[in-house]
């Protein structure tokens, strides 16, 4: 069987991913990235003789079977798009649209192609996610109810290195990231686990701006977006998408009817399984705290991965998908990933709106398609330099001090 042929487009984050495409038995015949400098370090780190490209209408001309598209966060559908019209499979990094009308074009397109898509959304792949999915497929916590997806990720306001590496200038699409927007690592899992899907959505925000002289370039001054959703199962959800707050962790809960799951903050990979005494499966314990297995035919390559393994086993799916002709399983899906974008979109304008609910639409329905068809609200500067046109704060007025965004300018030109 021949090696697949991947291209990557993004080659920061991108190239990281490509080295597990490399362990999945795939070929890196391509990249590109409109940093010369970028395209270069990554192209050394897949090793090889890739061809290198600064333009993407010319890199897609190139012969592969797949793009990794690893480029801005919000700026993924179009080039997707352009993907489809070739018939080129697509992996995409999180969220699948930025705005509600590219989600629309997205499906539109789609329906037209031959393209596998897949979400490139990894944490429902870390161990414990995989538990908690198990757990909840066995069917022994009964009807599930609740659950909670937690990606909390507070930062340094003096890491120049993180700075210079991932928001390197005033305009980049980090120093406008609404905190309900980057969903999937806290939304995917509990999608996974328990294969419901947000049709209503609500949120509240949490606003404390770093203080003082700090290098500070982002116009966010929230800590954290609370998101709830009502499910098509009837289930609720109660994720952060990527908060700041208290210590980093990555923390999910599961509750049915009868039992709940949960990864333990702080404890590493253990789970803490429990059921009520009057409802236990036979053979299982009250209370069960314990570290999972993998049980997964390549656990040293998994172990060899990034993001908890998580890197590896997307692109293990991604790659079986092709080979099989078939699309992925939700939530990794383009339906699913349409939904997760929907969800963060929706959610942050439910935030500025005190809460207000919105609906998540079903693009599959064209009623659906023509409400959000022409539906281009950004938090983020485009491509061509066209500003924000709606805010990305809860407090819409908020900006960086003065001195805050020269003491960035400084020390970034350092």
């Amino acid at each position: 069987m021949k090696n697949l042929k991947i291209g990557v487009f993004g080659t920061g984050r991108g190239a990281h991913i490509a080295r597990n495409f490399m362990m999945a038995g795939c070929d890196i015949v391509a990249m590109c990235d409109l940093d010369e400098k970028r395209l270069k370090s990554g192209a050394a780190y897949v090793g090889g003789t890739p061809a290198l490209y600064k333009d993407f209408d010319e890199f897609i001309q190139h012969d592969m079977d797949a793009v990794i598209l690893a480029n801005y966060f919000h700026e993924h559908a179009p080039f997707a798009i352009k993907c489809f019209e070739r018939g080129i499979h697509v992996f995409s990094e999180c969220i699948s649209n930025g705005t509600m009308a590219e989600g629309v074009e997205l499906i539109r397109a789609f329906e037209k192609s031959t393209s596998v898509y897949m979400l490139a959304e990894n944490y429902p792949q870390m161990i414990f996610n995989r538990e908690i999915k198990r757990i909840c497929d066995s069917g022994t916590l009964g009807k599930i109810l609740y659950a909670e997806g937690e990606y909390n990720h507070p930062g340094d306001a003096w890491n120049i290195d993180f700075k210079k590496e991932y928001c390197y200038f005033r305009k980049h699409w980090r120093n406008f990231l609404p905190r309900t927007y980057y969903i999937t690592h806290s939304l995917g899992p509990v999608m996974n686990a328990t294969g419901a899907t947000p049709k209503k959505v609500t949120a509240f925000a949490a606003f404390a701006p770093v203080a003082g002289e700090a290098p500070v370039s982002s116009y966010v001054g929230d800590r954290a977006a609370i998101v709830t959703t009502q499910n098509d199962d009837g289930s609720i959800f109660r994720i952060t998408g990527c908060a700041g707050f208290g210590a980093h962790h990555n923390a999910y809960r599961v509750c049915g009817t009868k039992g709940q799951i949960e990864n333990l903050r702080g404890m590493g990979d253990k789970v803490m399984l429990r059921y009520n005494d009057w409802e236990m499966p036979e053979g299982a314990q009250e209370i069960n705290c314990y570290e999972p297995s993998w049980n997964d035919r390549d656990e040293e390559l998994i172990k060899k991965s990034g993001h908890g393994g998580g890197d590896y086993l997307t692109a293990r799916m991604f790659v079986e998908c092709i080979r099989e002709g078939k699309q992925p399983p939700h939530p990794f899906d383009i339906h699913s990933a349409v939904a997760m974008s929907s969800t963060a979109i929706l959610a942050h304008r439910s935030m500025l709106e005190g809460g207000k609910p919105y609906d998540i639409p079903d693009f599959r329905l064209e009623e659906c398609r023509k409400q959000y068809e022409n539906d281009r609200l950004s938090p983020f500067y485009l491509a061509d330099g066209t500003p924000p046109t709606i805010p990305c704060c809860s407090h819409t007025d908020f900006e960086p001090s003065a001195e805050q965004l020269a003491l960035f300018d400084k020390v970034l030109s350092e």
